[in-house]
């Protein structure tokens, strides 16, 4: 069994530890967890992972947001993996900081990282962990917020909420998407 995890985020030191790029720190937490290392190769850092006789492809598009979907294509056709084996992490201005929320599919809600996936797939048919960053910021902010450093108050969420999607992963890989919907949407 070969799962596509993704990470989505942006490349260069000015998004680090950033709510965009929450995505990148879920995949940094999973492969550190399970002894991996990522390395830069075609479209994206590209890690390879095995747990429980599972294989993870984990992937950082270095494409940057907008043009996700072309790591995404790329990395599923030359590991041969099914669509129902690939997840992308991503941030979600629409959920609460406290909130994880795991889909089989679903539209890009105006996501741009999405829309790309979308449109190189041509489905809407893949899951998605969708980490609350909140939306507190003033009308016409929104790229300044999404694009902002985490609040040193915030931080201990978000460390947790990193911890959960790992294991999120590890479940949807287990013991499948249903199930582990039923566990962490709550």
């Amino acid at each position: 069994m070969k799962f596509l995890i993704v990470g989505l985020g942006n490349i260069g030191a000015e998004y680090d530890m950033t709510r965009h790029n929450i995505g990148f720190d879920v995949a940094d937490a999973f492969v550190i967890k399970h002894d991996g290392n990522f390395s830069l190769d075609r479209h994206a850092f590209v890690a390879e992972c095995k747990w429980k006789g599972k294989t993870f492809v984990v992937i950082k598009p270095t494409t940057y947001m907008n043009l996700s979907g072309k790591a995404v294509k790329y990395w599923m056709d030359k590991e041969k993996i099914a669509l129902e084996n690939i997840l992308v992490i991503v941030d979600e201005l629409a959920l609460p900081i406290e909130t994880l929320r795991l889909r089989p599919a679903g539209s890009a809600a105006g996501h741009n990282g999405l829309k790309n996936i979308e449109l190189l797939l041509q489905t809407q048919q893949y899951a998605r962990l969708r980490f609350g960053i909140g939306n507190n910021y003033p009308k016409g902010k929104q790229a300044d917020f999404v694009l902002s450093k985490w609040k040193p108050s915030e931080l201990p969420v978000v460390k947790d909420k990193i911890l959960k999607s790992v294991e999120i992963i590890e479940s949807f890989a287990t013991i499948g998407i249903e199930k582990t919907m039923n566990i962490y949407n709550k």
